[in-house]
């Protein structure tokens, strides 16, 4: 990691929780803090303005809820490398989906550790995706209720290899790829190497995009 602090952005409509969450992250040495903003509005201009690593983005908001302004945050090509972590109360199945699929890199809930969350913002600060192994649970629960079909399986899935295929069906159960290495006994950077193969050939942002894409396309089944 670079000497230079990995910037951080705050987005709640609470005072109190911006300034918990300010306290905290600017007590880890490695990361700071740029900015605040109470809304969805706030929290475009200010990531256009400070174009921070990562933003821990609330969901219910006025004005803009954190969903639209993630949406809209990852869809702006002068914010690519800007990472958004989506901080809530709420557990409800489809502010999960609707957060991964606005381009959320991570999704936690406020009760998690003070430092699971410091960790958090360095995992997705490094570029890789993170959720929470409740969340986790949560959508491959979803998904292996759902009763309607599954989506077409795109053709870039064609492209995989069986072994790469094998390496999304463990990245769908959640694991990292410490886990991935130890699972199929190769090296961590082989696994890394996977990954990095499957995200550029499925045209995926992030693991968080993979998860999704293993299960509603029906190449991973829940249980099976």
């Amino acid at each position: 990691m670079s000497d230079a602090p990995i910037t951080v952005a705050l987005v709640d409509d609470q005072d109190l929780m911006r300034s918990g969450l300010r306290i905290l992250v600017d007590s880890d040495p490695e990361l700071s803090v740029v900015g605040e903003a109470g809304t969805g509005v706030e929290a475009l201009d200010l990531v256009r303005r400070t174009t921070p690593r990562v933003v821990l983005m609330d969901i219910r908001m006025p004005v803009m809820d954190g969903i639209e302004a993630t949406r809209r945050i990852v869809a702006d090509p002068d914010l690519t490398g800007t990472r958004i972590v989506v901080l809530t109360t709420f557990e409800r199945d489809e502010y999960i989906h609707q957060a991964i699929r606005a381009g959320a890199s991570g999704f936690l809930l406020k009760d998690t550790r003070p430092d699971d969350l410091l960790a958090a913002i360095k995992v997705v600060a490094q570029g890789d995706a993170l959720l929470s192994p409740q969340v986790t649970r949560r959508l491959i629960a979803d998904y292996a209720s759902r009763p309607e079909p599954s989506i077409a399986v795109p053709e870039e899935m064609d492209a995989l290899t069986p072994r790469e295929r094998e390496v999304l069906g463990l990245i769908a159960r959640g694991m990292s790829n410490d886990e991935i290495a130890g699972e199929l006994y190769v090296s961590p950077l082989t696994a890394k190497t996977h990954v990095s193969r499957i995200l550029y050939k499925l045209h995926a942002r992030d693991r968080a995009q993979l998860v999704m894409l293993a299960y509603e396309s029906g190449l991973v089944v829940p249980g099976a």
